[in-house]
């Protein structure tokens, strides 16, 4: 079976031009064929900023898709019922039979929190784990971060997919540490290529990852150039093939 997953940081939505835009971004997911999809930055009921809008439920319901989200920041909002919330959130094709947003529990009232969300998504044959987070830039918390993780995703027998920005570099000591357990899908792909996903319209540097265990086989990895204006990242796409239990 293939799976086609995608990760994508949309910048809440806004794009290099400044505006706000969600359908753009439904195009670019809907365009790639996309199974599974890990967004970070995805504002819930948040502020103007997006208009006070759930983002992920409007994707989910453009797109034909289950959803999941997990806050990183979540207050009361003075005139609504509604949690202003800001985080990560999952579009699967197929159901999502179990989630579980981990907050981390280090932050510091400098830095923004962040978290990690779990989802169960049920594919025709069998099941798989599958993990978003955006991590922090301070490197103490970063190694926190990416402990915390490893500790929690590890512990799954069912093909397991890690993704988000990373916030770090290709092969520093971070990533070295995630790969040692895990298949960097743009390593398996072709470890000469440059992944760049971060700035957009002039990507230097990839910041953004798709790791995945060792039973899922990597058929392709790319970075999408399609509409590099819909947010100030790239979107990484990979294509995976999974033996049916």
């Amino acid at each position: 079976m293939k799976l086609r997953v995608m990760t994508f940081n949309i910048h809440h939505g806004k794009g290099t031009d400044r505006r706000i835009d969600l359908p753009r971004i439904a195009e670019i997911i809907a365009d790639h064929q996309c199974d599974v999809i890990g967004l970070n930055e995805v504002d819930c009921y948040f502020s103007k900023r997006s208009h006070y809008v759930d983002q992920i439920g409007w994707l989910a319901e453009a797109l034909g898709m289950n959803h999941a989200y997990g806050h990183a920041i979540s207050s009361p909002a003075k005139k609504r019922v509604e949690h202003k919330q800001y985080g990560n959130a999952i579009l699967s094709r197929y159901p999502i039979t179990f989630e579980r947003n981990h907050l981390f529990q280090f932050p510091s009232i400098l830095l923004e929190n962040r978290s990690l969300l779990e989802a169960h998504i049920q594919l025709p044959s069998q099941s798989i784990h599958v993990w978003i987070s955006h991590l922090s830039l301070n490197p103490w918390i970063h190694r926190k971060q990416i402990n915390y993780i490893l500790h929690h995703c590890l512990d799954h027998s069912s093909p397991t997919i890690v993704m988000g920005d990373w916030n770090m570099r290709p092969k520093s000591k971070a990533w070295k540490k995630v790969a040692y357990h895990f298949t960097d899908v743009c390593q398996a792909n072709n470890p000469a290529m440059h992944y760049a996903t971060f700035p957009s319209l002039r990507p230097r540097t990839q910041l953004d990852y798709i790791f995945v265990s060792r039973d899922l086989f990597v058929q392709s990895a790319e970075v999408i150039r399609s509409n590099p204006s819909a947010s100030d990242h790239l979107p990484l796409l990979t294509t995976l093939s999974l033996h049916s239990h």
